[in-house]
């Protein structure tokens, strides 16, 4: 049978190379498969999958005008058949549910302190908190925030 496009061929695996393999379709013409088309899960090693001198059935998916000859073993394959030289698939376990509800920042859960101040106090503190914490990288002087200025060669001119 001609090499046309969809024919369904049997060939012999001629050469393999780290993004392929070469297939004598008969007639004296060759074509290749590349990595992606061996088989339906991912291929990172081709040896994995085929080795010289193999028969195996192909798919055309596409011939040049210079005569090169696309081929494809995974669209020949059988829907029910395992791919070739690939091991058994064990089934994926169920997921666990999710519990509780999704991160959200809550903040310091401090009851005490949280009861008695207003949202006012709260953000007058969270103020100074930040400014202070920020006046510290900027001399950077405290160990626990990297060394600030120092580590960048320097601080200010």
């Amino acid at each position: 049978m001609a090499a046309e496009v969809g024919a369904l061929l049997e060939g012999k695996i001629t050469g393999i190379i780290e993004y392929g393999a070469f297939v004598d379709i008969g007639e004296g013409k060759t074509g290749m498969v590349h990595i992606s088309e061996v088989a339906p899960t991912y291929v990172t090693n081709i040896r994995d999958h085929l080795c010289l001198g193999q028969e195996v059935r192909v798919k055309v998916l596409s011939v040049s005008d210079e005569g090169k000859v696309s081929l494809s073993i995974k669209k020949a394959l059988d829907p029910s058949q395992p791919s070739p030289g690939a091991a058994p698939r064990a089934p994926m376990p169920p997921r666990p549910a999710r519990r509780g509800t999704p991160n959200v920042w809550q903040g310091q859960r401090n009851a005490a302190a949280a009861g008695s101040q207003s949202f006012e106090d709260m953000m007058t503190q969270f103020k100074q908190t930040s400014e202070d914490k920020i006046s510290t990288l900027r001399r950077g002087g405290d160990s626990r925030y990297g060394g600030g200025a120092s580590r960048r060669g320097g601080g200010k001119k």
